[in-house]
């Protein structure tokens, strides 16, 4: 049971280096995306492959758990939260690759607005990545639910930067192809905290043995 106990503290440490892993990816690029650096926005996609490998890593110790110790109801619900979330977390990696290679596809023209919502969005769906796996680390059901009411706030600044670049190729900007690329980057902001979320959902599963919607 020690061993087991061992086991389980060890996939606690690792996803913590997951989630700081993922929250590193999207700083950089969000970084990336307002400094224009083409060589940091390189360095996230050249990260990817990392992310990749923890979740490989995490996947074989979960696997390894389910096999060897024939967990109870409350540790395979930890377990099989575990294997999900990391599914999210990997996907969240993808975006910010995602991001990045718009950043360079931009490749430092001015921009048609001033970026307000957008590291904003950078800034929510960290936090929100952040306290999703602290939750389960902490098993903080409070914390976790406060995550799913906290996506509200990126899919309002999503919003707002939707009607924003929409306004700007109505009034026919010089740089609409600019315009759709910001868009797109929001879309995969969007789509992180969207992850966060499935991650916090996941959490409040491993603790109540419910899912929420």
């Amino acid at each position: 049971m020690r061993r087991f106990d061992e086991q389980l503290t060890q996939l606690n440490d690792m996803l913590l280096e997951m989630g700081a892993m993922v929250e590193k990816t999207i700083t950089m690029a969000s970084q990336a995306l307002i400094a224009q650096d083409t060589a940091l926005a390189k360095k996230v996609i050249d990260g990817e492959d990392d992310v990749d490998r923890k979740e490989k890593d995490i996947e074989a110790l979960c696997l390894k758990l389910l096999l060897q110790q024939q967990p109870v109801a409350k540790d395979l619900r930890l377990i099989s939260a575990a294997l999900k979330m990391i599914t999210d977390m990997e996907r969240i990696g993808d975006q910010a690759a995602d991001i990045s290679e718009l950043v360079i596809m931009m490749n430092g023209a001015p921009y048609i607005k001033k970026l307000e919502h957008i590291p904003q969005m950078a800034t929510a769906t960290v936090k929100m990545v952040t306290d999703s796996i602290d939750a389960y680390v902490r098993k903080d059901l409070e914390l976790a639910q406060s995550v799913v009411e906290y996506d509200d706030v990126v899919d309002d600044l999503f919003d707002k930067v939707k009607f924003d670049l929409i306004e700007l190729i109505r009034a026919g900007t010089s740089n609409s192809e600019q315009a759709i690329d910001l868009l797109m980057v929001a879309k995969y902001f969007e789509r992180i905290g969207d992850h966060a979320c499935n991650i916090a959902q996941w959490v409040v599963f491993s603790i109540t043995g419910k899912q929420t919607s």
